[in-house]
């Protein structure tokens, strides 16, 4: 049975149990128990989880939504485009180095009234990795485009995670996408 490893925010932790239980008998489904938070935060956890939870067979991964932020009052994100894309190619080295299938997840957006986050920033920053990955031949999930579909109930009130239909379709899409390497 193939191993399917989720890396990244608290996106992920929001859908991770609702693929591992879609995809029981198909793939042994697994991720860490804590947040992959930012970019460097994930590059330096990213072989110890593989350690941890075993060499898999895919990976689908994601990380934004911290680096982009702007924590008050700092006014620049937490990461530079620039260190978030370099840090993004340094995952993707040590990610690649076990010989698995690689997704990449675009970033979800958020409302508009959103604090410390913005779309166009989102967008940008989506677009930079996505530019990265076609680059290195990495599928891409755009997982920011399902939430766009319907913002409004895929989004809790915090602004920023997934509500239960949210996690539910970004869940659909991750499955979609990790069935193909199954």
């Amino acid at each position: 049975m193939k191993k399917v490893m989720l890396l990244g925010d608290s996106i992920r932790i929001g859908y991770q149990p609702l693929v591992r239980a879609a995809l029981e008998g198909q793939a042994e489904v697994v991720g860490p128990e804590e947040n992959g938070r930012f970019a460097k935060h994930t590059l330096w956890g990213a072989n110890l989880w593989i350690r941890d939870l075993g060499t898999p067979d895919i990976i689908h991964w994601n990380n934004g939504l911290w680096d982009l932020h702007h924590e008050a009052p700092m006014v620049e994100a937490l990461t530079s485009l620039d260190e978030y894309i370099l840090t993004l190619g340094r995952i993707l080295n040590e990610l690649r180095r076990t010989g698995a299938a690689v997704i990449f997840a675009t970033t979800t957006p958020v409302p508009v009234d959103a604090i410390g986050r913005s779309n166009a920033e989102i967008d940008a920053y989506n677009a930079a990795a996505a530019e990265l990955m076609r680059h290195h031949g990495v599928e891409i999930n755009d997982l920011n485009a399902v939430v766009k579909r319907d913002l409004q109930s895929f989004i809790c009130e915090d602004n920023l995670h997934l509500s239960e239909a949210g996690n539910r379709a970004c869940a659909d899409r991750v499955i979609e996408a990790v069935r193909k390497y199954i």
